[in-house]
């Protein structure tokens, strides 16, 4: 298995509840069945969609992959309107966000250079302003700096809420890719190239924001707690708020610690706790249902 050369992408769709425009985008998908959708994670109160797609990587880094999640992307801009998007998940654009990631024996280098592809064809073919991070930009730049230039993790309507357009059309950040300006209806899109990253999620039983936050980032690596780990407070309804967290580095830090350390920090504050989940399969378990739905399509 180590001797496989496979390259995984996840992409982030600022959509759920549309079901029509998901069933375009994963029949987009489908034409590349070479490129299972081995994953999909929705939610609605997000009003978000990730789909974790797998495939076989030549040595000189051509794949199927590019071409499987540019259908995707182009799908979703021909069935989502960005400026009817609401939900309680940070967004900056109908595909929010596209990360590569190396299986097996792939090399980092290889996936950015899709990754690279990809954003060129997005912004040229799709005219949408595009920003690269991780390894597919030169200076290594990170997804939540780019983040935070664009007004990401701040809630621009009541009750923390995230509704669709921007605030601004000529864009205070320059894209690596397409115009300068972006348009209400799609946004922009951030694309990159990362070691594996798990996603993990805790649900914090208060209807109190400013106490999630204060846990969300005493838990973060950025708020001096747990190294490589980022987080922030998202309102899910029902008297729960997740601490949502990337760990980026999870055989350091992974799930099990992140949970002991918020449930730690919520009994300071007086409130509870649930157990928390991942929103994606393990990097090995990923390679073990791609290698399983090729075999059956065999």
């Amino acid at each position: 298995m180590l001797k496989l050369m496979l390259a995984c992408c996840k992409v982030y769709i600022s959509e759920s509840r549309n079901k029509a425009a998901l069933k375009s985008i994963e029949k987009a998908a489908s034409l590349f069945p070479d490129v299972p959708i081995v994953n999909k994670f929705e939610d609605e109160i997000y009003n978000r969609v990730g789909y974790t797609l797998v495939s076989k990587l030549s040595p000189n880094g051509s794949c199927s992959l590019k071409n499987a999640s540019f259908a995707m992307v182009k799908a979703a801009f021909e069935t989502i309107d960005f400026q009817e998007h609401c939900g309680t998940h940070p967004r900056l654009g109908v595909v929010d966000h596209i990360c590569f990631h190396p299986l097996g024996a792939t090399s980092l280098d290889l996936v950015a250079d899709t990754a690279k592809s990809l954003a060129f064809e997005v912004g040229s073919n799709l005219q949408v302003p595009t920003f690269l991070y991780g390894a597919a930009h030169q200076e290594g730049r990170s997804l939540d700096s780019i983040r935070r230039e664009l007004g990401y993790f701040r809630p621009n309507s009541s009750e923390n809420q995230w509704r669709g357009g921007t605030e601004f059309e000529t864009l205070q950040l320059k894209p690596d890719e397409g115009p300068a300006r972006a348009t209400q209806a799609k946004g922009v899109i951030t694309i990159g190239a990362t070691r594996w990253v798990d996603n993990y999620n805790i649900p914090v039983f208060t209807n109190d924001i400013s106490i999630a936050r204060k846990i969300a980032k005493k838990v973060s690596g950025r708020g001096g707690g747990l190294p490589s780990v980022q987080s922030m407070a998202l309102t899910h309804g029902g008297g729960t708020i997740e601490v949502a967290c990337n760990l980026l580095e999870p055989a350091r830090i992974g799930g099990d610690q992140v949970q002991l350390e918020v449930e730690q920090l919520a009994r300071e504050e007086g409130i509870s706790v649930g157990k928390g989940y991942y929103t994606d399969f393990s990097e090995e378990k990923i390679i073990e249902s791609y290698l399983k739905l090729v075999q059956h399509s065999d």
